[in-house]
């Protein structure tokens, strides 16, 4: 596998900015994930590291080698795409064969087989070696997708929001295998989402970004807890944060407008009072809506809480954070 770098990444559409001076590092087995809304420059990121696209200005590397000259085919990159594009017309098992017999890798017929037979067990798939691609579901079509660029063990996977079209199980389940397989085979993976719990199960760094800028890039852990912008403090977390007014309470900082609460962040007992909405029992955990000073707020509790709607409660904050009115963290 290798480290992938990129610096001083620029590239615009027209009048269309797509990235603005990113500068990241994929570390070798690192598990990278990008993160942010549609426009946020998540997949021509990806198509920068690939070679799909050439940036304007900025340089990337692959395990120390400047790319700029090379084609998407020599980067030895795998790149998996939100919709499956298999050949329909050939097997799961010719699909899954596909890369391996390009004239570049020239792979022997042996060691096609072995790597087809590993993988498809991996990925649940081996019954189905036989089947016309369009034979299968949707889900079972994303795995043949995947398995198609894990046969190649390239440098460096690029996936592009692979389990966004799949149903909320299966979605779970292959979470759990795709993070399984990057970690048994240490492989460098730049994983492109909207996904907030994908991000927080599966990444070992996160990439924020917005509308082509980098705005915080480190483990999901550190980014839970130390956002640096209401913005970054938005992408992870469920429930989201709420975001009120920063006077709300009192005691904030002189130039802070906004405080930033995570649901955990809201304490119960000695405070001020609020309107409970909505009771959600979830199993594990109990959400509660509540209404404070005319603004809507999500907080935990105990799973066998006996809270209702209509019940008021005092609440307070616990280390909350502060932005300003540009949305920066205040410290």
């Amino acid at each position: 596998m290798a480290e992938v770098t990129l610096t001083g990444i620029s590239k615009s559409y027209g009048a269309a900015v797509a990235l603005d001076d990113v500068s990241l590092t994929i570390p070798d087995g690192g598990f990278v994930v990008l993160l942010g809304p549609t426009g946020a420059g998540k997949t021509t990121t990806l198509r920068m590291v690939s070679g799909l696209d050439k940036a304007d200005t900025g340089m990337v590397t692959i395990g120390g080698r400047d790319v700029a000259s090379l084609t998407p085919a020599q980067r030895d990159v795998a790149m998996v795409f939100q919709q499956y594009s298999l050949y329909p017309h050939l097997t799961v098992r010719q699909n899954l064969e596909f890369p391996l017999k390009s004239p570049i890798l020239q792979t022997p017929r042996a060691e096609i087989d072995r790597k087809v037979g590993a993988v498809a067990e991996v990925l649940q798939i081996s019954h189905k070696l036989d089947n016309k691609a369009t034979a299968l579901s949707g889900g079972e079509m994303q795995r043949v997708s995947i398995g198609r660029a894990l046969v190649r063990e390239p440098s460096v996977y690029l996936m592009d929001e692979p389990l966004s079209s799949l149903d909320a199980k299966l979605r779970s389940d292959l979470r759990i295998e795709l993070k399984s397989i990057q970690a048994d085979s240490g492989a460098t993976m730049l994983y492109v989402t909207h996904d907030q719990t994908e991000a927080m199960t599966m990444a070992t760094h996160v990439g924020v970004l917005d509308d082509g800028k980098l705005v915080q890039f480190g483990s999901p852990r550190d980014i839970y807890e130390n956002p640096v912008s209401v913005y970054a403090a938005s992408r992870l977390g469920q429930p989201r944060i709420n975001v009120l007014p920063s006077d709300v309470f009192g005691g904030a900082p002189k130039n802070a407008t906004r405080i930033g609460l995570r649901p955990e962040q809201i304490m119960q007992g000695e405070g001020e009072d609020s309107f409970v909405q909505r009771v959600e029992h979830l199993g594990d955990q109990t959400r509660l809506h509540l209404s404070f000073k005319s603004h809507d707020l999500i907080t935990v509790t105990d799973a066998h809480t006996t809270l209702k709607e209509g019940d008021i409660i005092q609440i307070r904050p616990d280390n909350a954070f502060y932005f300003d009115a540009s949305g920066a963290r205040v410290s």
